[in-house]
């Protein structure tokens, strides 16, 4: 019989042998893709005797269409109730209302951890020479900095009052005509996104985490989240973490915690990836960083991600592309995304095997050059499939 999924009062997750989890089919090629990951997870969990049973929820076109809201309160509520889900790419609506459906979901849920795995798979076409250096874990946090949404729109009523009382109360003078943002970090929202990279480190056997921050010139948000940071691991980790400024670069046994600039890490990513492990960041840093080094691996197509509570136990595993409506229907897209992130929610869920099964099997389809057109393109001698096609060759090395 089929069951939610529970959180213990031991903190850990209680998945029952038939799990119902909810799932957005998603907007544009979401109906290729979903129906490709669906019979990939489908097939990875039947081989160790586990069934999913999926419920499907609305959200985007195509919730708008059937029900005149974009984001309907049942969606929500069943993420809520089931604590685990999964979706594909969403359509974020033109012109007032939600400014995005997938940040709505992560502030509605406070899901303040973007967890961001980027690696490279044996074979996948990628612009730098040693792709396989790069093997790093981004903890974006997901709930604050420009993406809370705080903005006054230039020439309105709410913008000159904003701008009078900054002058008047704070002597800042913003120039007549801008829009004006606020940008909002928090210490609890920064330490919480920093001791869950931390405890990832420890769980995952990593050697360091490296926060990275615009501080030099942003000192009172991205200098206090650098702050903060170090504040934690003196504070809670003391034992099993340390500082590079408290131990010179040489922990010994303990997880190294350092810092760096945002745009210095931009460049050195590329330059020197092998010294990344995970990587603790702000919301706009996250988002260049985790989009820049999935490029490097190749591409954002098969880039997963997740966003999740781990103290609540909600996570919902999501396609990190948007929705390329011009190819939708055609069955000819990487599925890869959807379906990685479907890997991170089976090892979120303790089904370790089955995700490794899936990761094998899609490294020899890739290896035996069984690939869609994204990569096709890019490789000599590929066989060019259909995604659904490309489900069926994952499957078939599973």
């Amino acid at each position: 019989m089929a069951e939610k999924i529970t959180m213990g009062a031991d903190g850990t997750l209680h998945v029952p042998e038939i799990p119902i989890i909810p799932f957005i089919e998603g907007d544009g090629t979401g109906v290729d893709i979903w129906p490709a990951a669906k019979l990939v997870l489908d097939a990875a969990a039947k081989k160790y005797g586990k069934t999913v049973e999926w419920k499907e929820v609305l959200a985007g076109e195509k919730a708008f269409n059937e029900t005149g809201n974009w984001l309907p309160d049942e969606t929500v509520e069943a993420f809520r109730d089931h604590l685990i889900g999964i979706k594909g790419p969403l359509t974020t609506p033109i012109g007032g209302g939600i400014r995005s459906l997938n940040v709505a979901l992560r502030q509605l849920l406070d899901l303040y951890v973007c967890l961001r795995p980027v690696r490279w798979f044996t074979g996948v076409p990628s612009p730098v020479l040693h792709p396989e250096a790069v093997d790093m874990v981004i903890f974006r946090e997901n709930t604050e900095d420009i993406y809370a949404g705080m903005e006054a729109e230039a020439g309105t009523p709410e913008v000159e009052k904003l701008r009078r009382f900054l002058a008047d109360e704070m002597g800042w003078n913003v120039r007549e005509g801008s829009g004006i943002g606020i940008k909002p970090i928090s210490e609890m929202g920064s330490k919480r996104l920093i001791r869950a990279a931390i405890q990832y480190a420890l769980e995952m056997g990593r050697e360091s985490v490296t926060i990275v921050h615009k501080g030099n010139i942003q000192k009172y948000t991205e200098g206090a989240f650098m702050k903060w940071g170090y504040e934690l691991v003196r504070e809670e980790f003391a034992d099993v973490a340390v500082s590079w400024d408290d131990c010179g670069g040489k922990p010994g046994s303990k997880v190294l915690v350092k810092d760096s600039i945002a745009d210095i890490t931009l460049q050195q990513v590329l330059t020197r990836p092998a010294e990344f492990d995970v990587i603790a960041t702000t919301n706009l840093n996250g988002d260049y960083l985790s989009d820049a080094l999935a490029a490097q691996v190749g591409g954002i197509g098969i880039a997963p991600g997740g966003n999740i509570n781990y103290v609540t136990g909600h996570g919902i595993f999501e396609a990190t592309h948007g929705t390329a409506p011009k190819y939708a229907g055609q069955d000819k897209v990487n599925p890869g995304s959807v379906l990685l992130s479907g890997v991170m929610m089976f090892e979120h869920l303790g089904w370790t095997d089955a995700a490794k099964d899936i990761i094998t099997a899609l490294e020899a389809t890739i290896a035996d050059k069984v690939v869609t057109y994204d990569f096709a393109r890019l490789m000599e001698g590929a066989t060019e499939v259909k995604c659904s096609e490309f489900a069926s060759a994952i499957v078939d090395r599973l």
